[in-house]
């Protein structure tokens, strides 16, 4: 018999690939959204009938978190994650037959800036501040109450490189000479970066950590995202937090210098602190994306058999950056 997933927030990049990957692996796909002609947030009726009897759910929903933080985005960024989380276990406590397996999309940015050792699931160290404590609400509305039949895992899912924003602004840095290492330094005082949610963490001052282009970079590609969840589903074992990144993190030094590569461009201006945060006001974006250090490791995917087909950075950067070429060619 045909098998049932059902996504919530399939319009964005990684749900667009997990909707052709499950109809690809035989399951009928049903999607929750603002638009969505199966269910819509806001209707809870809908909602439940849909989950009623499904395989998985997996929840991608979110506003992008590549914007300006300002406090309309900071408020929407967190509440878009949790209002969402909070519908979706009312309307699995509601059914009849609930979903086998609920996957939640999480964050690894839910780690602190490490540049001592890697963070696992067993070991890993939650940071302070906005992003963290986004991630820390998001991943309590998942696992509150009780949902006996259901398992319920939270992909901590590092940086995907694919056809996303992250990886976009990566390749044009790259392209237009100013892929050098970015430098994290002094800045003027902001609280963009400062705690959210009912237990807001940290002072509220903007973090700051002389790294000289040394910031970890963990990341993954989005086919082993696809190919995680995939094993996830297989795996009863699997519950709770998991790690979604490539076991070969990178730094952001060597991240620069194999971007140029890829995009055959010699040039590759470094940019401090100063530099990057009038460009990311232009770009609406935030300078954490690339100046936070993140090494995390999939301890608990790699302890359970998963193989990631893109373990290591340059062949991932180069399949993705020939996919987008290939795209924008066919557009």
């Amino acid at each position: 018999m045909a098998k049932t997933a059902v996504i919530a927030g399939a319009s964005g990049f990684i749900g667009r690939s997990l909707t052709a990957d499950f109809a690809s692996h035989g399951y009928t796909v049903k999607r929750i959204g603002r638009g969505e002609p199966h269910a819509r947030w806001g209707d809870s009726d809908s909602i439940r009938r849909v989950l009623e009897g499904a395989d998985v759910v997996v929840n991608l929903a979110g506003k992008s978190v590549n914007c300006r933080y300002t406090d309309r985005n900071r408020a929407e960024v967190l509440r878009s994650r949790t209002d969402t989380s909070r519908e979706l276990r009312g309307a699995i406590a509601a059914c009849e037959t609930p979903p086998r397996v609920w996957i939640n999309a999480s964050t690894a940015t839910i780690y602190r800036h490490a540049m001592d050792r890697p963070m696992t699931e067993t070991a890993g160290e939650y940071g302070t501040g906005f992003s963290v404590d986004v991630a820390r609400s998001w991943e309590r509305e998942l696992f509150a109450d009780e949902l006996p039949e259901t398992r319920r895992v939270a992909l901590r899912i590092a940086i995907v490189l694919g056809d996303g924003p992250a990886t976009a602004m990566l390749l044009a840095l790259a392209r237009l000479g100013l892929g050098g290492a970015q430098h994290d330094g002094w800045w003027f005082p902001h609280r963009r970066y400062r705690g959210i949610g009912p237990d807001p963490s940290g002072d509220g001052s903007a973090p700051m950590h002389h790294t000289r282009g040394r910031q970890r970079f963990s990341w993954v590609h989005i086919n082993d995202v696809l190919g995680a969840i995939r094993h996830v589903i297989a795996h009863p074992e699997l519950d709770g937090p998991v790690n979604v990144a490539s076991p070969n993190p990178s730094d952001n030094r060597s991240l620069m210098a194999t971007l140029r590569k890829v995009v055959r461009q010699p040039i590759g201006l470094p940019a401090f602190r100063w530099m990057l945060e009038p460009a990311m006001w232009l770009l609406r974006t935030e300078p954490e994306l690339v100046l936070k250090s993140r090494w995390v490791l999939p301890e608990r995917l790699s302890a359970s058999g998963y193989v990631f087909r893109w373990p290591e950075l340059e062949p991932a950067l180069r399949d993705v950056a020939a996919s987008r070429g290939q795209d924008r060619a066919e557009a």
